[in-house]
Order: structure tokens, then C-alpha cells, then sequence
């Protein structure tokens, strides 16, 4: 099955069946999903570490100022070779002077360390020829290419010990754990970086999940930012001067790194690892007191004495170490020279496709953490997994949702079994659909896409706490406090956003358009729901406003929930006064006389009314 699915791939044809069985395959043998962290410090888009720092300006340096090679490059061009004849599109011959040629991993890097760079800052315009050229002249490219599969040095390169004397004078900043000196610092690895500076800008550029000054991938790309800090744009001259002068400075030094990258842009070629051409002549044995011949590397072809040769003169045979023109050979490492290795492969150049490995489809409700997160695979032309290839998730779309760290670009790096899984993925307030775009870091291949959905939290019941009518007079506002629980399958609701309406009517709900408003004079407004899924108006949240009549207040919540509060509103005078209190009468007004059938009491005495005039029949004249 694997021959036939890595020739339908190598035809340019590749089966979405077949990258489907692979990835299920690859699914299937995965223990239960867990949120991977990144390989690098926070989960930013930086398939390589931290490096978003600011270099010290007007002090220090990438180096510490530490030696480096003054060779220059040859007068004679590199040529461009067209190809093989009768080769048709086949690979090109690359062919030219020794000093052109580049180790095949230290050459990879480089460029690896250019697209990476290019893809997190496009405005720089670094160029991985700006690499070379201060790779030859710091390390005189990683000593030849002395490096192995993973592109770490055999052994450390070190620079000599930064202690003033003929340097910069530097204490130790590491307690040895880079260059192995808990005195003084010294400059480490291919790009000899000082350990205070790679404690700032170091990277993991192969995924080993170290950060490794020796290692060429970090170095290179850990160079490639440090040159391209406070947004400089390398394709201008100032520019370009200014990020070379922070890695030493010198001018001598910017002009040696610009004669090898001007030589390099002009053409160069890829020559097996550890036969690079080395580099002789360094800075400081040129510098008084300064240590010559520290951690030069040597010629690649010695030249040993003859054994036919006379005796040479006294005096002659032990010449100070590294001393032009003498015949004693240079200190070489004890371990032979390396056999010359094919070039090496970087693990993205090894996948053939990148598939949706889990989750395609993720959904979250506002304001809270996916239960999962996207999971891609990478393959290579057999359907086999790459591992240690750098993956990046991007989310496309109008979203708040967010990566762990609030990153809308993250890097991962594919484990053993070639998934790479993003960060913890937590939803904003903003519902919504968007994508998740997965592609391999350096490369072009296709991406792999993930839709997601963040929905609105929801409430199917709105329920109102408490039974004391709301009411109000025109032109006041209502005293009443107003509480509403929010529940969703009988679960209290937080943060759900409640819409609230003034209606005329409960039965035909249209806006009404008098009467009560809110503080603002509308009579449409929005709510959250608390943590324990309540919303409350508070006295004179309303106004009653100058119509008395019976209105209704409308909430309504995504999920159904829905509820209608009457609100009355009184005329100012529509309340009785009270009884109004008698009043004395006063002298000589007439009142109501006693009823004839009273019988005066005998002891009682008359009332001031009973002498009060009143109409008597006339007299009645008796006859005898």
C-alpha cells in the first residue's frame, strides 16, 4: 500500500482517500487528545523562539566585539552555471571557485532561516546571503561544515574570553552553561553569539526542543532576527550598515561582511559538510595582547615539512603560534577529517502534503475555551509521518477568538507521529464563522483548513424575581427595582446578552412609540446576564415618561427565552385628595333643629341655637 500511495503522490496526484487513510491512521494511533504546547516560548508565530526583543543600543554587541576572520573574497566572480547540456530541466551543475562553495546543512539553514524570517517579518527583507556572509566571517561557516545531521558543531566554536584584554570586557552572564568559562563570557557557536545575547534572541529553528548557540539552524535564525530588530529594512544601505554594525562594531568588520555578500549574491554553490574552505587570518593577531590562533580553525590542506629538508637553522623550529610564514603546522582537531556526507534534508523538505488531522470542524459558545483544537498532519511522498517540521495556524476571518496568549498566529512543531497540534483556542465576545489555516512553515504547499463557529450563550427561560408591580407617575420615574434569572435547560445563563423593548401591548408586541424609556430616552437596550444569570434595573433605570397608560417591557435571549413586565404609568392628578377636616361654625349660623319627638332633659340646659329666631304660626286667639 505505502509504494503505491508515494507513487500516486510523486505523480502530482495525491488521493484525498489516501491522505485520508494515512492521516486516520495516524489519528487512530494517538492517545487521547491533549492540547500540545508550542516549541517555542508562547505560542507567538515564530516557529523559532522568542527573538522580538530590542538589541542594546550604543553598547554591546551580538559578538561582544569578539575577533573574526579578515579574509576576503576572491576578485574573480563566482560563475552561474545554466545547466548540463542535453540535461534538458534537470538539476543544475553548480560548479566555481572553492571560496564560494557553501556546506550543503550550513547552506540550508540559511535560507531555512530566510523564509522563516520573511514569513514573521516581510518588511525586513532579510536575505540568506547576509547570513553567509557573517557566517565566513565569524565562524568561516561553522568551521568548514563541521556539523552533523541535526547541524550542531562536533564541537563548540568558542571565541577567547572577553576580559579586556584586547576585547571588550564582559563577565560572566551564563555561569558557564554556553561556553563553559564562569569568569568571562566568550562568544559561542557558528555566529558567535555572547550567552547574554542568546539568552535574549536564542532560537529552535530544527525542533529539537533546544535552544543551541552551536547549533546552525538556531544560530542562523536567531542572526536573522537579531538583524532585523527595530524594524529595519535590510534593502536599504543604512539599514543594512546599521544591523551589521550591531553584530560588531567595527568598520573594517562591515566592510569585510559586505565584500562576502555582495560576492555570495553574485553566485554561489552547495559543497559536501565538512569541506568548506577554512579561513585563516583573524582580527586579533593583528590586535596587541591579543590571543592569536585561539580557535582558529585550520587550512584545509597543510603542508607538512619535507623529509628530505635540511636542518632547519636554530632558532627556527618553534616560531610563535600563528605567525605568518611558518612552516609549523597549525593545532588540528584529533578526530579525522569526516567523510564528506550527501546534502542534508530539512524535515519540511521532506512532506509531500499537510491533511486535517483532527477536529475540522470546532464550535464554542462567546467568551469561553474550545474543547478542542485544530490537529494537522504532515506527510511525506510514501504517506508516512515527518516529524520536527514547522507548522503555523493562522485564524482568518472578522474574530476576537484568540490562540492561548492572545495570538492569531501560532507555530507548532509535528511530533513523532507528524501531528502538530495548535495552543488552547478560547472564543471573544464576537459570534461568528471563520477559518483556521494550517500550512508548513518555508514551504508552499496546500494548507489545511478548519472552519469554526463561535454561537452566542443562551437562555430558553426568563423568569422575573419577585411580584411587586411596576409603577409610575407621568413625568417621574420608576421606583421599582426590576430583577430577571436567565436559565437554559435549567441551568443558570451568565452572559447572556438580553435585548429589552418597550411594547404597547403584551399580545400584538410592535415598539411602542411614547411613553416609558430608558435613562438614554430609547426604548430598545441591551443586557448581560451576570454570573449567576441575573439582570437587574435599578429604581430610575425607567422613566415613566408623559402618557399615562399600560405598557410592557419585552426581554428576549437567543435560546428562546422571553418575558413581558408591565409597566403602569399614572396621570399625576388621577389620585384623590383626602377627606378635607370641618371647620367650626360660626356664631349665629343657623344648624339643624333638635328632632320634635327629643324630650329636653330637665337639668339640660337650652343651646345657644334654641334661642335663635325662628317662625312661629300666628297666635291662636282662645274664646270663651
Amino acid at each position: 500500500m505505502a509504494p503505491d500511495i508515494g507513487r500516486r503522490l510523486r505523480r502530482g496526484a495525491t488521493s484525498g482517500a489516501v491522505v485520508a487513510a494515512a492521516v486516520a491512521a495516524l489519528a487512530a494511533s494517538q492517545a487521547p487528545e491533549a492540547i500540545q504546547p508550542t516549541t517555542d516560548n508562547a505560542g507567538g508565530d515564530r516557529a523559532v523562539g522568542t527573538g522580538e526583543g530590542t538589541p542594546p543600543s550604543g553598547e554591546g554587541s551580538a559578538t561582544g566585539d569578539s575577533p573574526y576572520y579578515t579574509e576576503l573574497p576572491p576578485l574573480n566572480t563566482p560563475p552561474k552555471q545554466p545547466g548540463v547540456p542535453g540535461t534538458g530541466t534537470g538539476p543544475l551543475v553548480v560548479t566555481g571557485p572553492a571560496e564560494a562553495g557553501i556546506p550543503a546543512t550550513v547552506l540550508s539553514a540559511y535560507k531555512r532561516a530566510e523564509q522563516s524570517v520573511r514569513s514573521t517579518a516581510p518588511g525586513c527583507n532579510l536575505p540568506w546571503q547576509l547570513l553567509a556572509g557573517i557566517g565566513k566571517v565569524e565562524s568561516g561557516q561553522a568551521s568548514g561544515g563541521r556539523v552533523d545531521a541535526n547541524g550542531t558543531t562536533f564541537r563548540p566554536i568558542l571565541g577567547p574570553a572577553l576580559n579586556g584584554v584586547g576585547f571588550a570586557n564582559i563577565s560572566d552572564t551564563d555561569d558557564g552553561a554556553y561556553d563553559g568559562d564562569r569568569v568571562h563570557d566568550r562568544a559561542v557557536g557558528p555566529m558567535q553569539f555572547i550567552p547574554s545575547t542568546w539568552a535574549t534572541w536564542g532560537q529552535d529553528a530544527n525542533g529539537d526542543g533546544k535552544k543551541d548557540p552551536n547549533n546552525i539552524y538556531d544560530a542562523a535564525q536567531a542572526a536573522g532576527l537579531y538583524l532585523c530588530a527595530n524594524d529595519r529594512n535590510l534593502a536599504l544601505k543604512a539599514d543594512l550598515d546599521r544591523a551589521i554594525l550591531s553584530y560588531n562594531r567595527s568598520t573594517e568588520y562591515l566592510n569585510t561582511v559586505l565584500s562576502w555578500f555582495e560576492y555570495y549574491k553574485r553566485g554561489t554553490h552547495q559543497v559536501p559538510d565538512g569541506t568548506g574552505v577554512l579561513p585563516v587570518d583573524r582580527s586579533d593577531n593583528r590586535r596587541p595582547g591579543g590571543l592569536p590562533g585561539t580557535t582558529t580553525p585550520t587550512p584545509s590542506v597543510p603542508v607538512p615539512p619535507s623529509p628530505t629538508s635540511p636542518a632547519p637553522k636554530p632558532g627556527s623550529q618553534d616560531p610563535k603560534p600563528g605567525t605568518p610564514g611558518t612552516t609549523k603546522p597549525p593545532t588540528v582537531p584529533t578526530e579525522p577529517t569526516p567523510v564528506p556526507k550527501p546534502p542534508v534534508t530539512s524535515p519540511a523538505d521532506k512532506v509531500a502534503a499537510l491533511a486535517v488531522a483532527g477536529n475540522r470542524q470546532l464550535t464554542a459558545i462567546t467568551d469561553s475555551d474550545f474543547t478542542g483544537v485544530p490537529r494537522a498532519a504532515a506527510l511525506d511522498a510514501s504517506g508516512k509521518p515527518v516529524a520536527k517540521v514547522n507548522v503555523r495556524f493562522e485564524i482568518v476571518g472578522a474574530t476576537d477568538t484568540r490562540f492561548a496568549g492572545g495570538k492569531s498566529v501560532v507555530t507548532a512543531t509535528t511530533t513523532s507521529s507528524g501531528i502538530a497540534s495548535s495552543p488552547a483556542l478560547r472564543a471573544g465576545e464576537k459570534a461568528g464563522t471563520f477559518t483556521i489555516r494550517a500550512t508548513v512553515v518555508g514551504r508552499t504547499l496546500g494548507a489545511a483548513e478548519f472552519a469554526v463557529s463561535v454561537t452566542e450563550r443562551q437562555a430558553d427561560t426568563l423568569v422575573r424575581v419577585g411580584e411587586d408591580p411596576l409603577s409610575a407617575a407621568t413625568g417621574t420615574a420608576f421606583a421599582q427595582e426590576l430583577q430577571v434569572k436567565a436559565t437554559d435547560k435549567g441551568a443558570l445563563a451568565p452572559g447572556v446578552l438580553v435585548t429589552a423593548e418597550i411594547v404597547a401591548s403584551k399580545t400584538d408586541p410592535k415598539p411602542a412609540t411614547e411613553g416609558p424609556t430608558f435613562k438614554d430616552a430609547s426604548r430598545t437596550a441591551t443586557f448581560t446576564t451576570a454570573t449567576n444569570g441575573t439582570l437587574t434595573l435599578k429604581a430610575g433605570d425607567l422613566l415613566a415618561g408623559d402618557k399615562a397608560e399600560t405598557y410592557f417591557l419585552k426581554l428576549t435571549a437567543p435560546g428562546g427565552g422571553t418575558l413581558f413586565v408591565e409597566l403602569k404609568v399614572t396621570g399625576s392628578d388621577s389620585t384623590p385628595d383626602p377627606d378635607p377636616t370641618p371647620e367650626p361654625s360660626e356664631p349665629g349660623t343657623p344648624e339643624a333643629s333638635p328632632s320634635p319627638s327629643a324630650s329636653p332633659s330637665p337639668s339640660s340646659s337650652p343651646s345657644p341655637s334654641a334661642t335663635a329666631p325662628t317662625a312661629s304660626p300666628p297666635a291662636t286667639v282662645s274664646k270663651a
